[in-house]
Parts: C-alpha cells; sequence; structure tokens
C-alpha cells in the first residue's frame, strides 16, 4: 500500500470513529452511524484506499450490519425505524443499475460489430482531424442529446463513439483523458438546459408548481440553456487546459461499411429502437429503465450477445454505483441529510450568501448523494424559507429553485457523483484525481455564474 492509500486508509479509519464517540445534538444514534459510514465511504472514494468497487460493497456491508433491522446494533430511540437489510440489498437491482446494464450491452455489442466506429465516422466528419474540436464535436453531440434525454443513457450512447477515438491516441496522450471526461461532463451539463434533462429539475419544477408558480417548458430553456452553454464552452477550454493534447492532429478512420450480418441488422434496430424510446421517453411514459431492458433481453435471446460478451461486461461499476445507491439510502433514511440541511443557521445570512450556501451546500452535498435526492431534500427547505418570510416574493422562491436545480447538476468530482461519470471510469482511462480537480473547478464556477444569473440575468426574465 503506498503513502497515498496509507493515508486515506488512516483518515478514513479516524472519520468513522468520530461520530461513534461525539455526540451530536438533534442526531439520532442511527445517523451517527450512518455519518460514519459516510466519512468512511468519502474518504476510501477519494483516496482509492481500496479499489472504489470495493469501497461501495463495503458501505452495503456496513449499513446491513449497522442499520438494517437484521443487524447487530439495538436501537432504544424511536427516531429512527430500521429498515430490512433487503432495501440495501435491492441497490444492486435499482433501476438506474438497470439502465446502466442496457447501455453496456448496447455499447459492448456496438464495439463487436463495429457500430461505434460508423457512428464516430457520421458525428465526428464535420469536426476535422484536429484532437482540440474532435473533443468538442463529442462535447456539443452529448449536450444536445442530454438536453432531452437521460443523462445516463446519453453517456451509455457516448462511450461507444469514444472508444475507437481511444483506441487510436497514444497511450501517453493527456488528452485520452479529456476525451474520456468530455462526455461525462457534457452530459451532466447539457440537462440542466430542458426540464426533461434531469430529474432534479422535474422536482423543483413540480415543488414550485404546487406553489403556484408555473414553469413552462421553454421559460426553463430560456433561464438554463445560456449556463449550460456557456459550462459547456468553459470545460471544453478546461479540459484542453489541464490535459493538453499531445499531437496536433489525430487522424480518424471515418471511412469503412456497415456490417451485413444478420445478428448485425438486430443491433442496428434494437439501438435505433432504443434510443427512439429514451429520446421520447417524455410522450410514451415508459421510464428508460425500463426500455433499457430491450437490448438486454433482445441481444441475448438472439444470440446477438453471447455469454463471453456478457462476462466482460464492467460488473464493477454496477457494484460501484449500487454502493451510492445505498449510502443516500441511509443518509435519508436515517435523517443525516435532513440534519445535515437543517444544521445551518439561514435566518441570519444576507440573501446573496444564503443563496450562495444553499448552491455549494446542493453541490456538495450531490456529490456523494444522488443530484434527485439533494434536490428533493433542499427544495422544501428553500420554499419554507421564501413562505415564512425569510427571503421576500415568489421571484425569490424562483431564483432559490433554480439554484438548487441548476447547482446539484454540477456535481461532478467523484465517480459517484453521477451516473455518467461512473461510466467514464468503466473506459479504464479516468483516474479519480482526474475528475476530482476538474469536476471541482468546474462546480466551482458554476457556482459563480449561477450566482451572477441571480443578480444580473434572471430577475429580468422571470
Amino acid at each position: 500500500m503506498n503513502k497515498t492509500k496509507s493515508i486515506g486508509l488512516i483518515l478514513g479509519i479516524i472519520g468513522f470513529m468520530i461520530p461513534l464517540f461525539v455526540q451530536l445534538p438533534g442526531l439520532s444514534l442511527a445517523g451517527h452511524l450512518a455519518m460514519s459510514i459516510f466519512i468512511l465511504a468519502a474518504v476510501f472514494w477519494m483516496f482509492e484506499t481500496i479499489p472504489i468497487y470495493s469501497t461501495s460493497i463495503l458501505i452495503i456491508l456496513l449499513q446491513v450490519v449497522l442499520l438494517s433491522a437484521e443487524g447487530f446494533v439495538p436501537y432504544s430511540d424511536t427516531v429512527y425505524e430500521a429498515i430490512s437489510y433487503e432495501r440495501f440489498i435491492a441497490t444492486l437491482a435499482d433501476p438506474i443499475i438497470i439502465l446502466f446494464l442496457g447501455g453496456f450491452v448496447l455499447a459492448d455489442a456496438s464495439v463487436k460489430y463495429n457500430l461505434d466506429k460508423n457512428m464516430t465516422r457520421i458525428l465526428l466528419k464535420p469536426f476535422g482531424s484536429d484532437p482540440k474540436y474532435i473533443i468538442l464535436g463529442l462535447m456539443a453531440v452529448t449536450a444536445v442529446l442530454s438536453a432531452f434525454m437521460s443523462n445516463t443513457a446519453t453517456t451509455a450512447m457516448m462511450i461507444t463513439v469514444i472508444i475507437p477515438i481511444l483506441a487510436r491516441t497514444d497511450y501517453s496522450d493527456p488528452a485520452r483523458i479529456s476525451i474520456a471526461l468530455s462526455i461525462p461532463f457534457a452530459a451532466n451539463i447539457g440537462g440542466v438546459a430542458t426540464p426533461i434533462g434531469t430529474p432534479p429539475n422535474a422536482v423543483v419544477i413540480a415543488a414550485l408548481n404546487q406553489q403556484g408558480l408555473n414553469i413552462e417548458f421553454g421559460s426553463w430553456m430560456l433561464y438554463a440553456m445560456p449556463l449550460a452553454i456557456v459550462m459547456l464552452i468553459f470545460a471544453w477550454f478546461l479540459l484542453l487546459k489541464l490535459h493538453p493534447p499531445a499531437t496536433k492532429v489525430l487522424q480518424l478512420d471515418l471511412k469503412g461499411e456497415w456490417t451485413r450480418s444478420t445478428k448485425a441488422y438486430i443491433l442496428y434496430v434494437v439501438f435505433a429502437l432504443t434510443v427512439l424510446l429514451w429520446v421520447t421517453e417524455s410522450l410514451h411514459g415508459i421510464r428508460s429503465s425500463i426500455v433499457a431492458l430491450l437490448p438486454v433481453a433482445v441481444l441475448t435471446l438472439t444470440n446477438t450477445f453471447e455469454k463471453e460478451d456478457i462476462r466482460k461486461l464492467p460488473w464493477e461499476v454496477l457494484w460501484l454505483i449500487a454502493g451510492g445507491i445505498s449510502l443516500g439510502i441511509s443518509m435519508k433514511t436515517t435523517g443525516l441529510a435532513d440534519w445535515l440541511v437543517g444544521s445551518i443557521g439561514w435566518e441570519h445570512m444576507a440573501y446573496m450568501i444564503l443563496l450562495g450556501v444553499f448552491g455549494g451546500f446542493a453541490l456538495l452535498m450531490s456529490n456523494f448523494l444522488s443530484n434527485t435526492v439533494t434536490a428533493s431534500l433542499m427544495i422544501p427547505l428553500g420554499i419554507s424559507l421564501a413562505t415564512s418570510g425569510v427571503i421576500d416574493g415568489p421571484a425569490s422562491m424562483m431564483l432559490i429553485g433554480l439554484v438548487i436545480a441548476l447547482s446539484t447538476s454540477f456535481a461532478m468530482v467523484l465517480p459517484i457523483s453521477t451516473p455518467p461519470n461512473a461510466i467514464a471510469v468503466s473506459t479504464g482511462v479516468v483516474k479519480t484525481k482526474d475528475m476530482i480537480v476538474s469536476g471541482a473547478i468546474i462546480g466551482a464556477v458554476a457556482i459563480v455564474l449561477i450566482l451572477l444569473m441571480v443578480h444580473f440575468y434572471w430577475p429580468y426574465i422571470l
């Protein structure tokens, strides 16, 4: 174990022990245990003390042992009612895991039948051979798709596009990191542009609607699309700055022929139908995770995707996400997340500082909880501050809703911060430290830009 991992091990153990010996007012015993697990997970993920998927497995084990009804810790308080261990184990079959599985099957089948190369040829031909503009092209296409369909599904599809690009890039070229990170970052950023781009948008819009503030589809785009465009360009510049291409020309093989076997045609049809159903989810109402079962079922039933192909899927990424989902469950059910949100004296803050703290807190929490859970926890508090007079008027309620929704979408520091980040890890190119540096900068700049929009843009168009 190297020095960094040793430090992470020591800090993780110390962090785990602190909530066990320090009494935090208003937090239940279960909440203290959940905080111990939370700190341990955060440190281990950041320092990669053990493989990140092993940390997820450890999280699930600790939650079963310490927080489930079948665990070893008796609870004397009535604040927390222990839930069944099945709730933690079931995260391995969570809908987002199924969506991942469908995306991975599509991605690997596309490589097997050269669909990825043909998609690369079609999508990247207008951007030439300069690596800088190839990355810009990847980000633009990803952001547009992500604005109208699942960020995770978009990332899963676009990963099939970058695989042949990575194969043609020298192993020592820093551009490999830029290429791999460009997809999840663009997917996260593109999702803010429309109400259906990412679930936190819908959570906030629904909460505001209950207060009599109706937001139309086009109005949301007017509020959020400028932010998405500016942040997409900034992320592109940042990636080029941190990981500049070593070569000026990346000659891609944009020529090729479509594979014409029966199995290839099955893949083409299934791929097109799956994408169509994902893009039009708002029209037919079939959830993207249900649609993801289509390629899994059809491609395996027709032997288009075989046993050996299934064994090669990145199962460790599914464990990684399951651990993140499980951590979110324990934080919410034990009251730890509510305690963290409610432990700040919001009423004593100036208006812009309050919005800045809301945005920063939403950004921080979303790096460990799902964006949707974070938005769901924070928007009721924001609305309560508006209705109680801490902040005044419908416009302020709208502004705090925008701050919460948009801030959560720029949480992309860790592989578990957002599903697209975890998919990027499956390429084997991205290290956690690369994601932490670039993700932290993007998040910080996004918060500043959001606050500038609060002051100079949104009040004039609301």
